[in-house]
């Protein structure tokens, strides 16, 4: 379309500056009689644009003319550029449809916007999918939410990570009462299953901060010392890849009411190592009578289903007791011993008749 080829020409000659008629013409795919008959059009539309004869000749802007074709803030153009994860994009097969939208995107942007914005694309990251080990599942870095709340404010660890120097933080780590103290040469943010964390390198190895276990982030006077050539996605890579690399040391063989294996998976999809085993067809037992004694390995029963799972340590099981009597741990004994001291527990807590105090 027309008014398709005029808005390129403008947007190239923004970026360009001063362009052959015949280079123009090349890009548009068009002559460069058809050129010169856009300009034309462009200049009685009231953009001032000529044309140079001549060995150094072209097409361009009057000096000082700049239009915002965009119609975008700074803030507007960062936000763009904040890049999805590898494999978001794949997944669609639109990953080169991105980077040339990107490229459009920055092409168009007023000249003061673009360094901000393609250093947002570098600094920010976004990772949608839950941590998801294979083949067993591993607790995401640091393990679960701090409970607190974010010690520091979320938009300092943001700000701090364009400023291109160290940062001094106060961390604390799980299960840690008192934070510990860590200089470190940070490659960004990552937001992961909607978790924040911090991406750096301490001591020249690339680390993991939750971004809600950061107690404080003073920046140093010191510069950055990133590794040469090495950008934030591929950083993040290496560090996910370590995380549900790892392998999970405690397989648990458990039973789940059917009415709640829904739920179940997912809430703990990232630990299961296959697929729940209902007995509908999978091998495990016809499933039709509802008959089971309890001790068995739940598979036959019509009204449950046996998940196998995996966890990083022992005690990680007990996160199956939120949900109650509609779970049962059958193996192995060491995890059914925890699931009872822990139950016992719970019941001692609330034996009293009113709370202390």
């Amino acid at each position: 379309m027309k008014s398709a080829r005029l808005l390129s020409i403008v947007l190239l000659l923004q970026t360009r500056g001063r362009v052959p008629a015949a280079e123009l013409a090349e890009r548009l795919e068009v002559s460069a009689r058809t050129v010169y008959r856009d300009v034309e059009a462009l200049s009685a539309a009231g953009v001032p644009v000529y044309a140079e004869r001549g060995r150094h000749g072209g097409i361009a802007l009057l000096p000082g003319f700049r239009t915002d074709v965009t119609g975008m803030t700074a803030d507007e153009a960062r936000a763009l550029f904040i890049l999805a994860a590898q494999g978001a994009h794949s997944a669609l097969g639109l990953d080169d449809a991105l980077r040339s939208a990107l490229r459009k995107v920055m092409a168009a942007l007023p000249a003061p916007h673009r360094p901000a914005a393609e250093l947002t694309g570098r600094r920010i990251l976004v990772d949608p999918d839950k941590w998801t080990p294979r083949p067993a599942s591993a607790a995401a870095p640091d393990g679960g939410p701090s409970g607190r709340g974010p010690a520091v404010e979320l938009d300092v660890l943001h700000s701090a990570v364009f400023t291109d120097l160290r940062l001094r933080i106060r961390y604390r780590h799980s299960g840690e009462t008192r934070p510990r103290i860590y200089t470190v040469d940070p490659y960004g943010l990552v937001a992961k299953a909607g978790t924040w964390y911090l991406v750096a390198d301490r001591r020249g190895r690339p680390q993991l901060f939750r971004a809600d276990r950061v107690v404080s982030a003073p920046l140093t006077e010191v510069p950055v010392r990133r590794r040469a050539g090495v950008e934030l996605a591929a950083v993040w890579q290496q560090l996910r890849r370590q995380v549900e690399d790892r392998p999970a040391a405690v397989r648990v063989t458990a039973r789940i009411r059917r009415e709640r294996l829904d739920l179940a998976v997912r809430i703990l999809g990232g630990a299961l190592t296959g697929p729940p085993r209902t007995g509908d067809g999978d091998g495990a037992g016809d499933g039709d009578d509802g008959s089971g004694d309890g001790t068995g390995d739940g598979s036959g029963d019509g009204g449950w289903a046996t998940l196998d799972l995996a966890f990083p340590v022992l005690p990680a099981v007990r996160q199956l007791l939120q949900f109650g009597d509609s779970l049962e741990v059958l193996a192995p004994p060491a995890a059914r011993r925890v699931m009872a001291e822990a139950a016992a527990a719970l019941t001692a807590v609330y034996a009293a008749d009113t709370p202390p105090g």
